[in-house]
Formats: C-alpha cells, sequence, structure tokens
C-alpha cells in the first residue's frame, strides 16, 4: 500500500486519487444491486395488479433514478469533495441540512442497510450451508419488551463477521477496496445478466410471456391500499385517476429503494481522479447500466412466471421461483450463489463510501474529532470502526411478531428492517432537496465553475422534484406509521446538531 500512496495524486483533503472511471461506475452500480431486485417484483405486482404495471413501475423509477443521476452530476463536478451530498445540502442550505442528512445516513441509512445487507447475505449462505440458521442460537433471544428482543443466532453471528472483515479490508486502502469492488460487481452483473437470458430465452418457450403481454394492464388479484388515515379511502388499480396515482406511487417504495445508494460515489468524491469528469460520467453510466438490468429482469420474470405466480412467489422470492420453473429445485441454490456474490459486492461499496461522510462532517467539528483523520493507507480507519460497530449493533435487536413457527418458535423481525422502512420517506425528501440545491446554487453562485452542467436542466431536474414530492405526500397520508417516524429519525439530528457545535466552539465550515 505504501507504492499507492506514494504513486497516486493526493486530493487536497489528503486522500489518494485511486478511482478511475470504470471504479467509479463499479461503485455505483455494486452498491445499487443488493437483493432487492430478486423480490420486491411480488410485491409491486400485488400493489399493481397487472404485467404492465409491473413494469411501469420499474421504468418509472429508471427514469426517475437516471434524472437525479444527471442532476447530481453538476453538484458533483462543482463541489468534488468528500462526503458528496453531505456538502451539497450543506452549501445549498446551511451546516444544519447537511449535518441532518450525515446524521440520519449515519443513525440507520447507511449502516441500517449495511445490517440488511449482511443479513441477506447470511440468510442465502445458510441455502448452501444449513447450519447458518436464524434459529441456531449462540445467545438465545433476550426478550426486552412485548415488541423487542437482542438475540445472536449463528446466521446473525455470519452476518456481524462479514461487515467486520470487510471493513478491515477497506482500512488496508483504497487500492484493495477497489479491487474487491470491481470484481464482485462484475460478478453480480453477470450472474443477473445470465438470469435475464434463461428467463428471456429458456423460460419465455413455454409461451407464458404472450399471455401476461395479451393482459398487459388487466387487473388481476390487485391489493387494496388502506391508508393509515381513516379520513382516506381505500383505493386499488381499477379506482380512477386518484387511485392509479396512490398505488403507483406506493409501489414505488420497494423499486426505489432497491435502486438507491447510486449516490455513493459522490461520497468518495475525494479519491476520484478527474472528478470533474467521471463522476457526472459515472453516476450516468452507472445507474443506465442498472436500471437498464432491472427492467430486462423483470421482462424475465413475466417470460417466465404468470402473473399470479409471481404474486404468490414463496417469501417474495420471485427470482429462485425463476429459477426453480426452469432447473427444478436446483434453481434455488443457483439463487443463492448469486445472491451472495450480489450482497457481498453490494455491502463493499456501502462500507467503502458511507465512512467518508462521517469523514467530512468530522472536517466541520460536526462528529467525533477521530473520525477526522486518515490513517497511514490514507482512508478514514476511525470513521470506518465507528461505522462498522453501529451496523453491527443494528444486527442483534429483533422485533417480536407475537406468531410462531411450524416448530414453535417464535418468528422474530429485525429492527433494522423496521427502521428502514421508516427512512424512505426521508430518503426521498433528501433527494428532493439536493436537486432543489441545483436550482438555489445556479441563483446565488452563478459564476462559479461548473465543468459538467446538468442534462437537460431546468426540466428534468423539475420533473424529479415534482415527481418525487407526489411520491412523498403519498407516502405521507397513506403511510404515515412508516413515514412520521422516518420524519422524526431526522429531526432527532437538530438538538444532536447544536450539541455538536456547541461542544466544538467552532467551526472547521468553509464554502467552496
Amino acid at each position: 500500500m505504501a507504492t499507492e500512496v506514494a504513486d497516486l495524486e493526493k486530493s487536497n483533503e489528503g486522500f489518494i486519487r485511486g478511482l478511475g472511471l470504470l471504479d467509479s461506475t463499479m461503485i455505483v452500480a455494486g452498491s445499487m444491486i443488493g437483493s432487492g431486485i430478486f423480490i420486491v417484483s411480488a410485491d409491486i405486482a400485488r400493489q399493481t395488479g397487472s404485467a404492465g404495471g409491473l413494469l411501469l413501475t420499474w421504468i418509472i423509477t429508471g427514469l426517475l433514478t437516471v434524472f437525479a443521476a444527471l442532476s447530481y452530476g453538476e453538484l458533483a463536478a462543482m463541489m468534488p469533495k468528500a462526503g458528496g451530498q453531505y456538502v451539497y445540502l450543506r452549501e445549498s442550505y446551511s451546516p444544519l441540512w447537511g449535518f441532518l442528512y450525515g446524521w440520519t445516513l449515519f443513525l440507520v441509512i447507511q449502516t441500517g442497510t449495511i445490517a440488511a445487507v449482511a443479513v441477506a447475505f447470511a440468510r442465502f449462505l445458510g441455502v448452501l450451508v444449513p447450519s447458518i440458521s436464524p434459529t441456531a442460537w449462540i445467545v438465545p433471544p433476550i426478550n426486552l419488551t412485548g415488541g423487542y428482543a437482542v438475540s445472536l443466532s449463528v446466521q446473525q453471528a455470519v452476518a456481524v463477521a462479514l461487515i467486520i472483515f470487510l471493513t478491515v479490508l477497506n482500512m488496508q486502502g483504497l487500492k484493495l477496496g477497489k479491487i474487491i469492488q470491481n470484481v464482485f460487481t462484475s460478478a453480480k452483473t453477470l450472474s443477473l445478466l445470465i438470469l435475464i437470458v434463461l428467463g428471456l430465452f429458456i423460460g419465455g418457450a413455454a409461451g407464458t410471456f404472450s399471455a401476461n403481454f395479451a393482459n398487459l394492464f388487466e387487473p388481476q388479484n390487485a391489493a387494496l391500499i388502506k391508508p393509515d388515515f381513516g379520513f382516506l379511502p381505500e383505493v386499488s388499480v381499477g379506482g380512477g385517476l386518484f387511485s392509479l396515482i396512490v398505488v403507483f406511487c406506493v409501489a414505488q417504495v420497494g423499486s426505489l429503494f432497491s435502486s438507491d445508494a447510486w449516490n455513493n460515489i459522490t461520497f468518495t468524491a475525494g479519491e476520484v481522479k478527474n472528478p470533474q469528469r467521471n463522476i457526472p460520467l459515472s453516476l450516468a453510466l452507472g445507474t443506465g447500466l442498472v436500471i437498464s438490468l432491472y427492467i430486462l429482469a423483470n421482462f424475465a420474470y413475466l417470460a417466465t412466471l404468470s402473473l399470479a405466480q409471481i404474486q404468490s412467489a414463496p417469501e417474495d422470492r420471485v427470482a429462485t421461483l425463476a429459477l426453480n420453473t426452469i432447473f427444478g429445485t436446483g434453481g434455488a441454490v443457483v439463487m443463492a450463489i448469486a445472491i451472495i456474490i450480489s450482497t457481498f459486492g453490494c455491502n463493499n461499496g456501502l462500507i467503502l463510501a458511507g465512512a467518508r461522510v462521517y469523514y467530512a462532517m468530522a472536517q466541520d467539528n460536526l462528529f467525533f474529532k477521530a473520525t477526522a483523520k486518515l490513517n497511514k493507507n490514507r482512508v478514514p480507519a476511525v470513521a470506518l470502526i465507528l461505522q462498522c460497530v453501529w451496523s453491527c449493533l443494528l444486527v442483534l435487536p429483533r422485533t417480536r411478531s407475537g406468531k410462531f413457527t411450524p416448530e414453535g418458535y417464535e418468528d422474530y423481525g429485525n429492527l433494522y428492517g423496521m427502521l428502514l422502512d421508516y427512512v424512505v420517506f426521508a430518503v426521498l425528501i433528501f433527494y428532493i432537496l439536493t436537486i432543489i440545491g441545483l436550482f438555489i446554487l445556479r441563483q446565488t453562485r452563478p459564476d462559479a465553475e461548473r465543468p459538467y452542467r446538468a442534462f437537460g436542466y431546468p426540466i428534468i431536474p423539475a420533473v424529479y422534484i415534482a415527481a418525487a414530492t407526489v411520491i412523498s405526500l403519498v407516502l405521507l397520508f397513506y403511510k404515515p406509521q412508516t413515514s412520521l417516524p422516518g420524519l422524526a429519525i431526522v429531526l432527532s439530528g437538530i438538538p444532536v446538531y447544536f450539541f455538536w457545535k456547541n461542544l466544538s466552539g467552532k467551526s472547521n465550515i468553509t464554502q467552496s
């Protein structure tokens, strides 16, 4: 690693600029592709009630994701600093807004996702190694209240071990982290391509595709969406324009979450070569690649399975059911291997990128001072360790459902899963605010250097803001049990911000 530090260009912040365009694109794509694409289509199919609705949901998500990425490109080229979106919010509004994003990222968004992806890795590794079981207890569940418990199963222990292992690897320097990212992103992209080819050309031979498309938008077993507020009407796809808008907004939750984390490359801006060019390009290329694969994967599902089969897939594992249809029972093993590869690479990207935000916050005296330091390998080791510890802790708490498995075990859920449901709304709000910041900075800093200007400005950014705002409002009124706690998590950062600001007694924040 000493050679890497000596030979490569350093940024003003002390990082090593070791990420080229390919590496950056791999971080975008690798952070996006986890396990969601293999699962969430079942719920989307139930909500939209048609093959056309399933595809349209993913197409809308794809357009919104690419529109957001194209808009972020201008901000990334304008402010190529470690911390990315944290910096954009700080510069567009105030340090408080940047902190609220970084606080929520650390508390739940990044760390909760790391925990969730690690457990998904362990769960599918358990398909190959049955001893990695969620009920093989190292520390049996300790019930804390009627709704919560803590435990350590073999499955949880494997998840914790994965987080620690990838954190240690990323502490060795950027070069090793990017090699892991490139290898595993390439492998899981290939896995997804194979799934698509098998579904379209082998699964499609049964004629399911033509049957699904003969009734493209005809509702079949569409779920009734019940609002949490009693004064709002229940809706389904056949209920008129208002109902249709609500259904598609609610359906976006799964597909948007599966397409999230594309912004992580902005966190590592201090380590990208020629960031003014490579970050905007990697955002466009990475999101374009993944969204294309996601839409094609759903065509593959519809070529292999009937809509009813997608809606009723066991444990929502649509991809596993598709491969079982093609290969028989061996499909579950093939799918497990693909998801193991996918989740390993996804978590590496999340761990690598997330620590850079906490580093940037500490540079502004808004986080633990030790996280503002780089180790001898020019990576924020303390920030990586802190992220690791909190992510591992989020693996341990459990939620209690009061239900029991056929074997007599209580059916425990994961606390991070509930937290992630809470912050989907908050994540969307931060995306909207960041893109509004693009308009603000055009007015407040018209003469600032902009090596890349947002494609389609002002129409494309405005379309994203309008569409994402509609989705957020629908979630706020139809899903307040998840959106309001998400908002509360964000707002909990306000007193913490003033605590840190008063504790430091000064600020290192400088305008770009």
